[in-house]
């Protein structure tokens, strides 16, 4: 177990701290732990390129970390009426819809490629930026000025950009696997 897996575990492990944190209402905190984790993906990479450090557990863990982080906080703000419930359903649908077409694509042995689409990318980072501007509003009494209402929007156009995306590039993957078998 590297250093940088090392970090990577510690952001999967302040999962529970943070949905334990919003569901008692302790928003301060819950934006710190956030903060603290958000920071954390970023140490971890450089660990891990730095001190050449990368390894497959490594390269599993980190998006997994990264998706309980965002998941988990998306839901647990959600029911906690601090998120729209049809932001949530559809942040939650595209990610569970990259696993399931993981899942059929090693069902059928099918190769697929993996690499992050740049919609996908953005789509995190303003996931995290609505996470970490909704949370400092709620913690810090702050008049967010529309931000979140335009962060909610622009997460929402990106998720379905994305999950749209995945879907045309796997459907061309799988139609080329299939017609490789004729």
């Amino acid at each position: 177990m590297s250093a940088a897996n090392l970090v990577t575990m510690a952001r999967l492990l302040a999962v529970p701290l943070v949905v334990w944190l919003v569901l008692t209402g302790d928003l301060a905190a819950t934006f710190w732990v956030f903060v603290a984790a958000s920071v954390s993906d970023a140490i971890d990479g450089y660990i891990a390129k730095r001190f050449d450090q990368r390894s497959e557990l490594g390269a599993l863990l980190d998006p997994v970390a990264d998706k309980a982080l965002i998941v988990s906080l998306f839901v647990t703000l959600g029911l906690a009426g601090h998120l729209p419930n049809w932001l949530v359903i559809m942040v939650v649908f595209r990610d569970l819809l990259i696993v399931g077409g993981f899942l059929l694509a090693t069902a059928l042995k099918e190769p697929i490629n993996w690499r992050p689409l740049m919609v996908s990318k953005v789509n995190t980072t303003l996931q995290l930026v609505l996470i970490a501007v909704l949370l400092g509003s709620l913690a810090f009494n702050v008049d967010d000025r529309g931000v979140i209402a335009a962060l909610t929007y622009l997460v929402a156009a990106t998720t379905v950009l994305s999950g749209g995306g995945y879907i045309a590039r796997w459907g061309r993957g799988l139609a080329a696997g299939v017609e490789a078998e004729r």
